[in-house]
């Protein structure tokens, strides 16, 4: 039954007055947390193990390289060692090798830190370079790390060298519970909506690693239900880590990133622990055999010679970029949204082609200008898109959007878009043990992330990349999606480099995800003459609603390559003779999640920049 106008008011305002009264009792409690500052000083280790000037770190060839950086570069001509990182895997193997290598100083920034196999190892090994005398700083966006207080509260303690803070928490806790999340929304949507997605691994201020990944199984390959295809980059030299580390500093000095201490559910755990000095345990599912098979690799510096540094490409001018922490706050000011002027500017730069990688195919208004000012270029520039299908996705309602404006990004803007399969044919490559794991059913085990079930059992991958080349000569690989959250509310940040051997590196993994067998391409529906024409024009205005875009039959949808045939692009002949229209999305089993996708297309387009 309908609530009448004044129920509707009284409600809102109980809403209201439930948001006042936690708002008023959530404020950081002083007494508290000097209560926890006595008890940390008290507690925490402050002995090292290692008298050594270097700490006692293990042998490296990334130090080697560092020093030929120093030593090679001169004023306006840097020198730098660069490489691509594409399997998680090998991505976590080179942090725990440089955490363990690090000499001076370790510096941490990521969007997700969570209590799993790669959380723990990462934060174990931490705790092993601080023992050493090293200085580590790690700096998490609150709102999707570390759920656990009782993890917290150890790692507030766990040495002098290290400290942990939170980026941004809601009501001076580390863990916002449903409640708090509610009144977060209604009295403060605008702070509570700006998130820290920046990634960055910064080992003595000179070697950095930054990107897509964040400190979780399913980032490296190590989750057996869904796995991200994302992508990082390793960079070493002076200009850079300079860079980096002016970077990480200024959000580490940033009011909004809090010390543990500074947390009231943290502190109450911290006082009633009292003395008691309990080590960060692991979770008992942990897998020792896989962690201690990995830390092997990574202490064996043959090893990460051989497989990884022999691979470095050294190159010139390498730029890290990253948006203030006042971006939110001031979303006008050029000056804060430092990566995001660069990234506009470097496509209006575009001559030839772009090769783009997203796994949230919703653009912002700056990106809509310029590939609708590139696409009416003569010739225009050629602009290739790899995506999420939603049957990889893990954001479905973001993939709804992306759905309703299909049309325009093939024919306002000439997207080639390619979206990526949930079972790509080169998983084996980069999911280790992936044939094993591939098989039976699983239905109802995908609810978490908005994923949807498909039509077989197995580890889905769904990409998590974000990159983008420019003319076979410039590249970008950082945390930014090129959609309005990264362009107006998060913090974002990434390395540009100019140098046309690692261009055709990124281009050929972007390109290998777009494959036919990693990928359906998207394409006009091959429906003609006036019932065609019709469609289109019914379409074209229910796209053009903000609400009520209920349309069914959509402008374009997904084709996948026949047999024996040679893959062409859409529009060239011969493209229908040898593609096959699988439907609008192939490989999802469940019929309601298609309806819902349907229903966030109809009435999610003013959710853009929230989603």
């Amino acid at each position: 039954m309908n609530q009448s106008p004044l129920r509707r008011a009284r409600t809102a305002t109980w809403l209201v007055l439930a948001a006042s009264l936690l708002l008023a009792g959530c404020g950081l409690n002083r007494p508290l947390a000097r209560r926890a500052d006595a008890i940390v000083a008290a507690t925490r280790p402050q002995a090292v193990d290692c008298t050594r000037e270097d700490h006692c770190a293990i042998d490296s060839p990334y130090h080697g390289l560092a020093a030929r950086a120093r030593a090679d570069s001169r004023e306006g001509a840097p020198v730098h060692y660069v490489d691509v990182l594409e399997r998680g895997e090998d991505s976590l193997l080179l942090r725990v090798h440089l955490i363990r290598a690090a000499r001076r100083s370790i510096d941490i920034q990521t969007f997700i830190w969570a209590d799993d196999d790669a959380g723990w190892l990462v934060l174990d090994e931490l705790a092993a370079a601080a023992r050493r005398g090293v200085r580590v700083r790690v700096l998490a966006d609150q709102l999707f790390s570390l759920d656990d207080v009782e993890w917290l509260a150890r790692i507030a303690r766990m040495h002098a060298n290290f400290e942990f803070r939170l980026y941004n928490p809601t009501f001076a806790e580390a863990v916002t519970q449903p409640l708090e999340f509610a009144a977060g929304l209604l009295c403060c949507f605008s702070r509570f909506n700006q998130r820290m997605h920046n990634k960055l691994l910064l080992v003595d201020g000179e070697i950095g690693i930054a990107g897509g990944r964040n400190y979780e199984n399913r980032y490296f390959d190590w989750d057996q239900e869904f796995d991200y295809r994302d992508r990082d980059m390793l960079v070493l030299g002076p200009a850079a880590g300079a860079e980096m580390q002016a970077s990480f500093d200024r959000f580490w000095a940033h009011p909004r990133a809090v010390p543990l201490t500074r947390l009231n559910d943290v502190n109450r755990r911290l006082v009633a622990d009292g003395d008691a000095r309990t080590p960060l345990q692991p979770r008992s599912s942990v897998d020792r055999d896989r962690i201690d098979s990995l830390r092997a690799r990574a202490s064996d510096a043959g090893y990460v010679r051989a497989q990884f540094a022999s691979r470095a490409l050294r190159t010139g001018r390498v730029d890290y970029f990253s948006d203030a922490p006042d971006k939110a706050a001031r979303p006008d000011d050029p000056a804060l949204l430092e990566l995001t002027t660069h990234i506009s500017g470097l496509l209006r730069g575009a001559q030839h082609r772009i090769v783009f990688e997203t796994p949230y195919l919703v653009l912002s208004r700056r990106a809509r200008e310029v590939f609708q000012d590139l696409h009416r270029r003569t010739p225009p520039v050629e602009v290739l898109v790899s995506t999420n299908s939603l049957a990889a996705t893990d954001a479905f309602y973001v993939y709804a959007l992306s759905y309703k404006y299909k049309k325009r990004y093939l024919k306002r803007y000439g997207f080639e878009i390619h979206e990526f399969k949930p079972f790509p044919d080169d998983a084996a490559a980069f999911v280790a043990g992936y044939d094993r794991l591939v098989g039976g059913g699983n239905a109802g085990r995908y609810a978490r992330y908005g994923r949807a079930p498909l039509l077989r059992g197995g580890v889905r991958l769904g990409l998590h990349a974000k990159s983008l080349v420019i003319d076979d000569r410039i590249s970008l690989i950082g945390s930014h999606n090129f959609d309005p959250r990264s362009d107006d509310y998060n913090t974002e940040s990434g390395f540009i480099i100019y140098d046309a051997a690692v261009a055709a590196r990124v281009s050929a993994a972007i390109e290998r995800d777009a494959a036919p067998g990693n990928a359906w391409t998207i394409a006009k529906r091959r429906r003609g003459g006036l019932l065609g024409r019709l469609n289109n024009a019914i379409a074209d205005v229910s796209t053009s609603l903000p609400l009520f875009d209920l349309w069914p039959f959509r402008y374009a949808t997904s084709f996948e390559l026949a047999p024996g045939c040679a893959p062409s692009r859409p529009g060239t002949p011969g493209f229908y003779d040898c593609h096959v229209d699988v439907g609008d999305f192939p490989e999802v089993d469940l019929p309601l999640k298609t309806i819902y996708t349907r229903i966030v297309t109809a009435f999610g387009a003013g959710l853009v920049g929230i989603l």
